[in-house]
């Protein structure tokens, strides 16, 4: 049972009644029925003028029914909406813990000046005379992802971090393909501690993935690379810093490794915020790496219209990025469509659609210049070495308490024999007002809490965030089970059975019989 404060009681405590509102308000949390409910067809924000007669050319398509649309005056539907965006977690109302996620602060500068005219504004059918100043935009903020990551070319059109990967990968088959080695070379190395999307990237482009094992020490070890590693080897995913938080160690040994075989090395940069300005991917060997912008950058995390995935290539794979590209002929900047006889692999995108988002990136990059992305890199590494030492004494660390990367992780061995899974411990963060971190990720632990608290937090913000999973920790290791059996219980809405819902989702509202009586 709840206290006042929603914490669980003991039984021989004398419990205060929660009081019910007629309204089922919980002070300024309003509760709303569903916008299908309230509404009501004769009514619209909106008035259109009735249409002149005209012949329907549908035919059999034509729709016999009303749409069944609800209507709302102005500000109901104003109200409507700002009601739903309170009950959304954001960055901007708190700290956001989700790990291998990079839940980090978007300065409003870079909104600003994504807007500015000229950049917000412009269309991708404009003259290219019209838009030299975008164009020279793109190729600064390419030279700047070039030299942060020590490589010879970058290709700027892919729309995120999975199109990203398609565009990498891409490329390597491109230059297997030159070498007359497409028919032999089919495999492609995943370590088993990999984001989801390195095996579908391989394998919807044709390869056929191989399992690379983690060490104990939850990194991969160049021998487990060398037994794999044969003529039939195209190239290895490796994501460094890796998805435990952990940078792997023997990265230039292993690039070596497939080098040696003729292989190549894609690098997954989900992680790059972990290491810019402190090591450049190029100089380790990677062959090609794409860069998750809102993770490294601070571009919007989704939602916001096409992101963006650029992909940086050696100067092995080079000659085979894709179109288009931008080619400066003194003063004059053009976009190169079309390269006859070349080793591109083609097109990859039709334009260069996401120039909000290079801006966002270049405005960050300006901002902070080469220093300040370098401590940033540095904040986010000690702010998640801070979170690990100061909660290691109560939560199990399944590689031993030694220094992470950017991100901490967590398993469930301290909660064994306390009735308290990851699940449970993650919902009850929800009541004390924290998203939680992600959970059961990697799949190489089990239990996984993945802490990445970003270099956008203070002190005071992460030490409140520790104190609060500390005092969580104690709840759950002192037996304190009802205060997690059923959390969130201060949340709009409880606990969803996630697997029923999974298994039998509802997928449309249908209007409840009536009442009777």
């Amino acid at each position: 049972m709840l206290n006042q404060q929603g914490r669980p009681t003991s039984a021989g405590q004398a419990q205060p009644r929660a009081r019910e509102t007629f309204t089922s308000n919980r002070a300024l949390q309003m509760e709303e029925a569903l916008i299908f409910e309230t509404g009501r067809h004769d009514v619209t924000g909106v008035d259109l003028d009735e249409p002149e007669p005209f012949a329907l050319r549908l035919g059999a398509h034509a729709r016999s029914e009303p749409i069944g649309l609800p209507g709302l005056s102005e500000p109901e539907a104003m109200r409507h909406y700002v009601r739903l965006s309170q009950k959304n977690y954001a960055i901007d109302t708190g700290l956001y813990p989700l790990g291998s996620c990079t839940m980090k602060h978007n300065p409003r500068l870079n909104e600003a000046m994504a807007r500015l005219p000229g950049f917000g504004d412009i269309h991708p059918l404009q003259p290219q005379s019209t838009v030299q100043g975008a164009l020279a935009l793109i190729e600064e903020l390419a030279r700047w992802l070039m030299t942060l990551t020590g490589t010879e070319a970058v290709a700027m059109s892919p729309k995120a971090g999975a199109h990203g990967e398609l565009c990498g990968m891409a490329a390597i088959k491109a230059a297997i393909d030159a070498k007359g080695e497409g028919a032999t070379r089919r495999i492609v190395l995943v370590p088993e501690s990999a984001h989801g999307t390195n095996p579908a990237t391989a394998a919807a482009i044709g390869f056929i993935v191989k399992p690379v094992p983690a060490g104990a020490d939850g990194t991969v070890h160049p021998e487990a690379v060398r037994a794999l590693v044969g003529p039939d080897v195209a190239a290895i995913m490796l994501t460094n810093p890796n998805t435990c938080g952990l940078f792997e160690k023997d990265i230039v040994e292993i690039a070596a490794i497939l080098h040696e075989a003729g292989a190549y090395f894609y690098c997954d940069g989900a992680n790059f915020n972990a290491i810019v300005g402190k090591a450049r991917p190029g100089d380790l060997g990677v062959d090609a790496m794409h860069i998750n912008l809102h993770k490294t950058f601070s571009t919007p995390h989704g939602g916001g219209g096409p992101g963006w995935g650029p992909v940086v290539l050696s100067k092995r794979l080079a000659p085979f990025a894709p179109v288009p590209f931008i080619r400066r002929d003194g003063d004059a900047l053009s976009l190169v469509e079309h390269v006859d006889g070349s080793q591109s692999f083609g097109r990859l995108t039709a334009f260069h659609g996401q120039m909000g988002m290079f801006v966002r990136a270049l405005s960050y990059m300006l901002s902070h210049g080469s220093d300040g992305l370098k401590q940033a890199s540095e904040d986010a590494v000690l702010n998640a070495n801070y979170i690990r030492a100061c909660l290691a004494d109560l939560m199990s660390l399944p590689f031993g308490n030694r220094p992470c990367m950017h991100e901490a992780l967590f398993d469930d061995a301290w909660l064994k024999d306390t009735g308290v899974t990851t699940l449970d411990f993650a919902k009850a963060m929800i009541d004390e007002g924290y998203h939680p971190m992600t959970m059961y990720f990697p799949l190489v632990v089990h239990g996984a809490m993945l802490i990445e608290p970003t270099e956008s937090e203070s002190r005071a913000s992460l030490d409140l965030f520790i104190m609060t999973l500390r005092d969580l920790a104690l709840s759950a290791l002192n037996g304190e089970t009802e205060r997690f059996s059923g959390a969130p219980y201060l949340a709009p809405r409880r606990r969803l059975d996630e697997t029923r819902a999974a298994r039998n989702p509802i997928l449309r509202w249908t209007k409840p019989a009536p009442i009777e009586g």
